[in-house]
């Protein structure tokens, strides 16, 4: 019994540590914004709709897929990440868009929001978890640790 409530203390505790890092207060951003999320991984590439907008005191994050359907939904509200729909919970998602947080948070804003984050011309990185390289503020490529890299990129007719 104290050996399952051990083990279960110690998974809340590593599912607090891994959670992505937020911002001390919620960026300005030029909200709603349309995305297209291009995913690379291993060799294979998956092509996502991004629609990030406001809502009430928070910010809604709808992720689809190309035909519409809708892989992630989160809203951020007071710092903190809620489920918005019925959809099952999604680690890759949420970090996604936290990583998005902190790609858009613009410059003057960054050393407040993220202190330990460090800006060089076109590229910015938050530790060795996330890396941001800039062609122009809404297109650009985000790497994560480990994990797979985007290239993000206004909505436009064109994109797939």
């Amino acid at each position: 019994m104290i050996r399952a409530l051990l083990f279960g203390c110690l998974l809340l505790l590593g599912a607090c540590a891994s959670q992505a890092p937020l911002p001390e207060r919620t960026p300005t951003l030029a909200l709603p914004l349309q995305l297209h999320i291009e995913r690379q991984l291993a060799g294979q590439r998956q092509d996502w709709l991004l629609v990030i907008q406001r809502e009430g005191a928070g910010i809604r994050w709808s992720m689809l897929d190309p035909l519409g359907i809708p892989l992630a939904r989160q809203r951020l509200v007071d710092g903190h990440w809620q489920a918005d729909g019925l959809l099952p919970p999604n680690a890759e998602a949420r970090e996604l868009f936290a990583a998005l947080l902190f790609a858009l948070t613009p410059e003057t804003e960054l050393p407040g929001n993220y202190p330990t984050a460090r800006q060089e011309a076109r590229q910015r990185t938050l530790g060795q978890r996330w890396q941001v390289r800039y062609k122009q503020p809404l297109d650009f490529e985000l790497g994560l640790h480990e994990g797979p890299h985007y290239r993000i990129m206004p909505l436009t007719e064109s994109t797939p």
